[in-house]
């Protein structure tokens, strides 16, 4: 059954982690072998051919680059333009895999539907993998009014913070509402047509772009509190929030959003004995939250600056998220729900919000 992912770093790990996603998993750990800059060298999880045999069909792609002003110490850009600049480099990555034929970029329902039936109808060897451009924090959006260079750039969804204080709203581990920009940053993406990506929002956020955005809202890649309490995760009355709103949560597989006391950098997922089964954990409490399987899908955030050192211990790349069906059956999820977990659900969510 073929795979829609709604959270890959994909240009990232191409313009940052200097990866060639052209090449498979096993060649990129061998190249990076003796590498230690970053934590998660020679144990990445993701390129295009590893998906390309799980059958991950569609993605949701991002852009990336977080705007630090001085008293941030988070790792970023120093200026809004510079975050600009790092944005566009990651985009004409994309352009370049769309030469190549490796990619293939999304923008509307018709050309969404399109791909969905190639990947249905058992595609070639090597099908184009459809990507949905998406901006994990807004910081490098220089001002309200650049959003629709964005737009017609084929950006479709966007998520107004990452981590800590941001220019249009607050992110994970940190508080606070949004600022004047803000909400003129949601008033141009109604305006616009776009999807509110609802990850990473911090609590006061989070309820206060409810209740000025109009239009579509999903979570890329998100789980629960209720298992794992940490304010990265949404409590159930957030996910009651989306529910309501007809959104889509995609699972997370980062290791700490799975099971409780993980200690980032410390905890192994072997010692732990995290394992895909505990994402269904997650999916299984929304399906209770809603009463239904219509608001679950997949948002792996595999290689998100991290590998295997912190993914479920049974996972050695995408391409195993083939496994998922045949544990949503033992858990005796229906075949029609377990398409929707797979893809349907975002292709529902899709074509309504681009109708």
């Amino acid at each position: 059954m073929w795979i829609l992912d709604a959270h890959l770093d994909l240009s990232m790990n191409a313009m940052e982690w200097n990866r060639d996603l052209t090449r498979s998993v096993a060649e990129i750990r061998d190249r990076e072998q003796g590498q230690t800059d970053k934590p998660d060298r020679g144990q990445g999880t993701v390129a295009l051919p590893d998906m390309r045999r799980g059958r991950i069909g569609i993605c949701v792609a991002t852009q990336i680059a977080r705007y630090v002003k001085p008293n941030n110490n988070l790792q970023g850009w120093y200026s809004p333009e510079q975050a600009w600049a790092q944005t566009q480099g990651q985009l004409s990555w994309y352009r370049a895999m769309e030469e190549r034929g490796e990619l293939l970029q999304i923008t509307d329902a018709e050309a969404l539907n399109a791909h969905a039936k190639l990947w249905a109808d058992d595609p070639p060897d090597y099908a184009p993998i459809g990507y949905i451009l998406s901006l994990e924090g807004a910081d490098s959006i220089i001002t309200p009014n650049r959003l629709e260079r964005s737009y017609a750039q084929g950006l479709r969804a966007l998520g107004p913070a990452h981590y800590g204080p941001g220019t249009y709203a607050q992110g994970t581990v940190h508080t606070g509402g949004l600022g004047p920009r803000g909400k003129e940053l949601l008033q141009e993406m109604d305006r616009l047509g776009m999807i509110l990506d609802a990850t990473h929002l911090c609590d006061d956020s989070f309820w206060e772009a409810m209740d000025i955005f109009q239009g579509p809202v999903w979570a890329s890649h998100n789980n629960c509190r209720a298992l794992v309490p940490d304010d990265r995760q949404f409590s159930d009355e957030q996910i009651r929030c989306l529910i309501e709103r007809g959104a889509v949560i995609g699972g997370v597989l980062d290791a700490w959003m799975l099971v409780a006391g993980w200690q980032r950098g410390l905890t192994t997922p072997r010692e732990s004995g995290v394992k895909l089964e505990h994402l269904l954990d997650h999916m299984d409490h929304i399906c209770q939250l809603a009463g239904n399987a219509r608001h679950i899908g997949i948002g792996t955030d595999l290689d998100g600056g991290y590998g295997r050192e912190q993914s479920p211990s049974d996972l050695d790349t995408i391409a195993d998220l083939q496994r998922l069906p045949g544990m949503l059956a033992e858990r005796g999820y229906a075949e029609a729900d377990i398409a929707g977990v797979m893809h349907r659900n975002f292709l529902r969510f899709l074509n309504y919000a681009w109708a």
